[in-house]
């Protein structure tokens, strides 16, 4: 069967036909490393991390290349909150960063270029899109170059917007551009900045906008026209836009096909910084194991906006915990054949709710079965392909001692909880107090939810 994918540029289900036979180039927007990654940060990393596991099981010899953008305004002003440098504090952030995809088995790429690493690749872009009549440095001196959209007749396709109803881009001061949608290739160095946040150029010390960054070093890795373009939903406009006609207009025929993966909400916004509604990966890895959150993740398709709420992902884990007390049962067994059905779902577009339904009825036959082992096979072959397979080294490897600990200080806290239940029920409150402190004391809090006391690391 053929792997079929939507195409967010054409907006249709296509079938997917690399460019070169028996082998597949994806590139994969990264993080900006400014903060700690939360929830719907490692989303993307998720979903893309399925995907070049699908594509490779499938038999395409994938290189994957996924970047870091470890300069930027927002990047600059954040290590200035610290007190300490922008290249210490984007180092910093990016080891959250790997922290945070090793404890949810993300694979890493077959590289990972950082844009601080790229400047040369930069500056030869943007003085061929100068040399094509497509970009210009502003005439106010402040040394920006501008990719000039006018030039280029095909900007907004990617998107479907006509020039004239887009709002002007905010990546620059607007004075020296011709047009108030020209966006910033290159970013003269401000007075406020520091020295060590540029880079000499043809047109005075910089630093690269963030649009060029990507062009970059997709072209560098996987050459001027590459399968598989990928990245959240917002990144749609003006991030893909202005990357596509960047390149096409230096004569790069660029990415074949677009994939974006949608948000994770919080009261229906987008989870982020900013708006304060962030949930970091190591607070979410207090109450849950990785393997439970990745498993949050895959349930749902790559596409669709997913409401977070720590009771959908109580039933995730509970859910988890029933697939993981089946193959216990089953004892050891090798990965199987990939059922049929699974097999269809994740060529459909990647369709993960529909695999997970196949997984779940297989344990269900599983469970009926005299012998079910042959199950338990099929379901480790399946959890194999979506990174969640409680067998894999990587668990033991992301989780090592400090889940161990974890899985011990549980089953602790879990009998005191149980003791100070007993003796609410017997109305024994000074016991139940008693326990309550102790817990306490031992620098573990306590909240009683509806669903059950949940307990966390003070």
């Amino acid at each position: 069967m053929t792997f079929r994918l939507y195409d967010t540029a054409t907006r249709d289900v296509r079938d997917f036909v690399p460019l070169e036979e028996g082998k597949a180039g994806l590139y994969v927007c990264g993080l900006t490393v400014q903060s700690e990654p939360h929830v719907g940060h490692v989303r993307s990393a998720v979903n893309f991390d399925v995907l070049q596991r699908w594509l490779r099981l499938r038999g395409y010899d994938v290189t994957f290349i996924r970047n870091v953008t470890d300069i930027d305004d927002k990047i600059i002003a954040k290590a200035d909150g610290f007190g300490r440098p922008w290249y210490s504090h984007a180092a910093a952030m990016k080891r959250e960063l790997d922290k945070a995809y090793a404890a949810l088995n993300v694979a890493p790429p077959t590289y990972e270029p950082l844009a601080t690493g790229h400047i040369p690749e930069m500056l030869e872009l943007i003085e061929t899109l100068i040399e094509k009549g497509h970009a210009y440095p502003a005439a106010d001196g402040s040394g920006d170059v501008y990719f000039d959209v006018r030039s280029w007749p095909q900007y907004g396709e990617l998107t479907r917007q006509g020039i004239d109803d887009m709002e002007a881009a905010e990546d620059a001061d607007p004075r020296g551009k011709r047009d108030p949608r020209d966006f910033a290739l290159w970013k003269g160095r401000k007075e406020s900045e520091p020295e060590t946040a540029s880079w000499p150029s043809p047109w005075g010390r910089g630093r690269p906008g963030w649009h060029i960054e990507c062009s970059a070093m997709a072209g560098k890795y996987l050459g001027p026209a590459f399968d598989i373009h990928g990245g959240g939903v917002d990144l749609r406009f003006p991030h893909h836009e202005n990357e596509q006609a960047q390149s096409r207009a230096a004569g790069h025929p660029f990415a074949s096909y677009w994939m974006h993966n949608a948000w994770i909400t919080t009261a229906g916004e987008k989870m982020s910084k900013s708006l304060g509604n962030s949930l970091t990966i190591p607070s979410v890895l207090q109450r849950y194991r990785g393997i439970e959150l990745r498993f949050y993740i895959v349930a749902a398709h790559y596409r669709s906006h997913v409401e977070f709420s720590f009771e959908a992902l109580d039933e995730a884990a509970v859910g988890f915990r029933r697939i993981e007390s089946f193959l216990e049962r089953a004892g050891d067994v090798e990965a199987g054949a990939l059922p049929d059905a699974f097999v269809a779902a994740l060529d459909d577009d990647l369709g993960t709710p529909a695999a997970v339904a196949v997984i779940y009825d297989t344990v269900r036959e599983g469970n009926k079965a005299d012998d079910p082992r042959p199950y338990a096979a099929e379901v480790v072959a399946m959890l194999d392909v979506l990174g969640i397979n409680p067998a894999d080294p990587a668990w033991g490897t992301s989780g090592g001692d400090d889940q161990k600990l974890t899985d011990a200080v549980d089953a602790l806290v879990a009998g005191l909880l149980e003791q100070r239940a007993q003796a609410r029920a017997d109305k024994d409150f000074a016991a139940a107090d008693a326990i309550r402190d102790r817990i306490k004391a031992a620098g573990i809090e306590v909240e009683d939810t509806p669903h059950g006391p949940k307990w966390s690391i003070s």
